[in-house]
């Protein structure tokens, strides 16, 4: 056993990598980075989920962790990979914002493995993925949204706002007025509007309410995903 630490504290303690170390590194940085494209792939939310994406993420991370620790003590090789780094350019657009953000905490990741810092990548990696996992369950900063697209008809002569006013005070938390167009010759003003109920409404009464408000003209509601402008 003291035969095993000593050779392990020989290969850290020399100021270039030794073979068996890079090997460590390589497969640390694997296995990190390959914690990080599950992490994207279980939280991601949006319509355009790419499993090229997502090994790409693992890809980038490892070579990652490789060219930092060619480049290290050597100022001619890191010059080089710089410059050419600077020509690499994305051949697709990225499909949300949030995946730049994973592009750089997988190349974060690989350059703390390749700059050695074992314990540091395995803590920050596992602290940086728990917050990640928290903010996407709760869905912390969602937009607010419209539970319900409303479309009415009233008279002419009737004052909208008066009539609808105490009723989205009883029954919604939000109300955005959307368009106002005249039907019928001017004779109607159809309304559109998104709402955001609240919690335990019954849209039953909510709709009797609205007959009465636009005396008993058509009216129409539906759900809807439509984020507020509020």
């Amino acid at each position: 056993m003291d035969d095993l630490l000593t050779t392990v504290n020989e290969y850290l303690s020399t100021d270039l990598p030794q073979p068996l170390e890079v090997v460590g590194a390589m497969a640390l940085s694997f296995m990190l980075n390959l914690f990080i494209a599950q992490l994207y792939r279980s939280t991601y939310k949006g319509t355009r989920y790419s499993q090229d994406f997502v090994q790409a993420l693992i890809m980038i991370g490892t070579i990652t962790t490789i060219l930092i620790m060619v480049v290290s003590g050597n100022q001619g090789i890191a010059f080089g990979m710089f410059a050419a780094f600077s020509m690499i350019r994305f051949r697709s657009n990225l499909g949300q914002s949030r995946d730049l953000g994973y592009v750089f905490f997988a190349m974060a990741t690989g350059m703390v493995v390749g700059a050695r810092y074992y314990s540091m990548a395995l803590i920050v990696t596992s602290l940086v993925a728990a917050l990640l996992y928290l903010i996407s369950k709760n869905d912390a900063f969602a937009p607010k949204k419209a539970s319900h697209l409303l479309t009415l008809r009233m008279t002419s002569d009737m004052s909208f706002e008066e009539r609808l006013f105490p009723i989205w005070e009883e029954f919604a938390d939000q109300a955005e007025l959307l368009t106002v167009r005249s039907a019928q010759a001017g004779m109607m003003t159809e309304l559109r509007y998104g709402l955001q109920l609240k919690s335990g409404v019954k849209v039953s009464e909510l709709m009797e309410r609205l007959q009465v408000a636009c005396g008993n003209n058509r009216i129409v509601l539906m759900p809807t995903g439509n984020e507020l402008g509020l």
